[in-house]
C-alpha cells in the first residue's frame, strides 16, 4: 500500500515536472493528462488513452490515480516523459502536416497517433517529401451529388506543381470541375456530413463558394487527402509569397469556419416571415453565409463582415421597431447598407454567435 500510494505521489510530480512537457497530453495538448502509456513514457489524457489502448503493440496505457505503477515503470517514466518523446516522434514533422488538438474529430488525432507511433512517419531517419510533391495525389473519394444527394465514387486528382485539383464522373472525360489551389479549402465535418471520415472541401467560382462533401472509407486515406491538400497550398503560399513568415502563413493553410449552426433570418424589409437557415461564418473570408439545408452545394446568400470603424456592428436583441411572436433571442447585424435580423434557438447560441462575429469585426482586413 505504501509502494502504491509513494508511486503515485511520484507519478504525479512527473506530471507536473517543469521541463518535461508531461504537463499536457502528448498527442493533443490537452491540460493536466490523467494517463500515461508506459512502453513509451509519455502522459497523455483519457480520449487519447481510448485510441492508443488500439496499439497495443506498441503502447500500453494505465490511470495515473487508479492503477498500480510498479517500480520498474516509475523510472521507466522518469527516463523518458513527452519532450523526450517529441524529440524522437516529431523529429521531422512538415511544416504543412496538421496537428490535432484536443477539440478535433477522432480520424485526425487517431490518425496523427499512429503515424507517430505506429507508422514513425515523423522520426530523424525519414526522408521529408518536398511540398510539391506531397502536395500531389491521386485517387477515390465518396462524393456526395448536388442533385441526387447520393454519395458517389468519384476520381480525385491534386496537382501542386499545376496548381489545380480536379474531380472526375463516371459519365465525362474530362474533369466535372478544374479548382484552383489559391482558393481551395479543406476541413473534417464529421457530425454535418453523418460519416467519422467526413471532409468538405470549398472553392470559389464565380464568386460563390461551392461545396463537395467526401469522405474515404480508411481513415488514413481521407487524413491523408487533408494534409496532402494542406502541402499543396503551402507550396502554393510558399512559391507566390516567399517573404511572409511561416508563423502568419501556416493558419492560412486551411481553416475551419468559426461557427456553424441554424438561425432564423427575415428578410430586408423586417416584415418578412422567418426562415430557419444554416449560417457559416468564415473568418478569413469576413463572410456570413446561410444555406437552406447544411449540405446545400452553393449558399444563399452571404453577408460581408467588416470592421467597426466602417459601419460594421453586432447587436443583441431586435432593432427598435421590429416585434416577433417568437419569444427567443435575436442578434442585429448591423452594415452600412441595412440592418440584418436573425433569431437564435437559445440564450448560449446567441452568446456564442455574438461572440464570433464580435471576433471578425475586430480583425484587421487583410490583402
Amino acid at each position: 500500500m505504501m509502494d502504491r500510494d509513494r508511486n503515485k505521489t511520484l507519478l504525479l510530480e512527473l506530471q507536473r515536472a517543469a521541463g518535461t512537457g508531461n504537463g499536457r497530453c502528448a498527442d493533443c495538448g490537452e491540460p493536466d493528462p490523467e494517463w500515461a502509456s508506459y512502453k513509451l513514457g509519455i502522459f497523455i489524457c483519457l480520449n487519447c488513452s481510448g485510441i492508443h489502448r488500439n496499439l497495443s503493440e506498441i503502447s500500453r496505457v494505465k490511470s495515473l490515480r487508479l492503477d498500480f505503477w510498479e517500480n520498474d515503470l516509475i523510472e521507466f517514466m522518469k527516463r523518458h516523459g513527452n519532450l523526450c518523446a517529441k524529440a524522437k516522434y516529431e523529429a521531422k514533422v512538415p511544416p504543412y502536416y496538421y496537428i490535432p488538438q484536443a477539440c478535433d474529430c477522432l480520424v485526425l488525432r487517431e490518425q496523427w497517433i499512429r503515424a507517430k507511433y505506429e507508422r514513425e512517419e515523423f522520426v530523424a531517419t525519414r526522408v521529408c517529401q518536398d511540398p510539391c510533391s506531397a502536395g500531389s495525389r491521386e485517387g477515390y473519394l465518396w462524393k456526395r451529388g448536388r442533385e441526387s444527394r447520393q454519395f458517389q465514387k468519384r476520381r480525385f486528382l491534386l496537382s501542386a506543381r499545376e496548381g489545380v485539383m480536379k474531380y472526375y464522373t463516371k459519365e465525362s472525360r474530362g474533369p466535372k470541375a478544374i479548382i484552383s489551389i489559391e482558393n481551395l479549402n479543406a476541413m473534417f465535418q464529421t457530425e454535418k456530413i453523418q460519416h467519422a471520415h467526413g471532409l468538405q472541401i470549398t472553392y470559389n467560382t464565380d464568386g460563390q463558394t461551392r461545396n463537395l462533401f467526401v469522405y474515404h472509407e480508411s481513415g488514413k486515406e481521407i487524413v491523408d487527402w487533408f494534409n496532402a491538400i494542406r502541402a499543396a497550398r503551402y507550396h502554393y503560399f510558399r512559391t507566390t509569397f516567399p517573404a511572409v513568415p511561416e508563423p502568419e502563413l501556416i493558419p492560412r493553410i486551411t481553416r475551419n469556419y468559426v461557427k456553424e449552426g441554424h438561425m432564423e433570418k427575415t428578410g430586408p424589409k423586417q416584415k418578412e416571415a422567418f426562415k430557419v437557415r444554416w449560417f457559416c461564418l468564415d473568418s478569413q473570408e469576413r463572410s456570413l453565409m446561410y444555406f437552406k439545408h447544411p449540405l446545400d452545394a452553393f449558399a444563399q446568400g452571404q453577408v460581408f463582415i467588416g470592421r467597426m470603424d466602417e459601419g460594421y456592428e453586432v447587436r443583441a436583441g431586435l432593432p427598435q421597431g421590429v416585434r416577433v411572436k417568437k419569444k427567443k433571442p435575436a442578434i442585429t447585424v448591423v452594415t452600412p447598407t441595412r440592418e440584418f435580423v436573425f433569431i437564435c434557438e437559445n440564450d448560449r447560441e446567441q452568446r456564442e454567435w455574438i461572440d464570433a462575429l464580435n471576433g471578425v469585426i475586430a480583425q484587421p482586413l487583410t490583402g
